[in-house]
């Protein structure tokens, strides 16, 4: 998968979680922007890790602050994977 695949698919998982729909560009943050509490994280990234068979560390999820930067690190897993 390109990265535009990955992007595609990432918004798509997004879309139940981002309940004021806001618009999602490459800067939008999970906690600001999006206003997703831990929990709301954990769910997120579980679904992401089975969509793209990965698993996303802790210390990978806390390195991710913005949409540009999940979509970078679920690509470069899938492709150590």
């Amino acid at each position: 998968m390109d990265r535009a695949q990955v992007d595609a698919k990432i918004r798509e998982l997004a879309e139940p979680f981002n309940k004021k729909g806001v618009t999602i560009t490459e800067e939008t943050t999970f906690q600001n922007d999006l206003e997703f509490d831990s929990l709301t994280v954990m769910d997120f990234v579980a679904e992401i890790e089975d969509e793209f068979d990965i698993i996303i560390s802790m210390n990978q999820q806390a390195e991710i602050e913005n949409y540009g930067q999940l979509v970078d690190a679920v690509c470069k897993l899938q492709a150590d994977s």
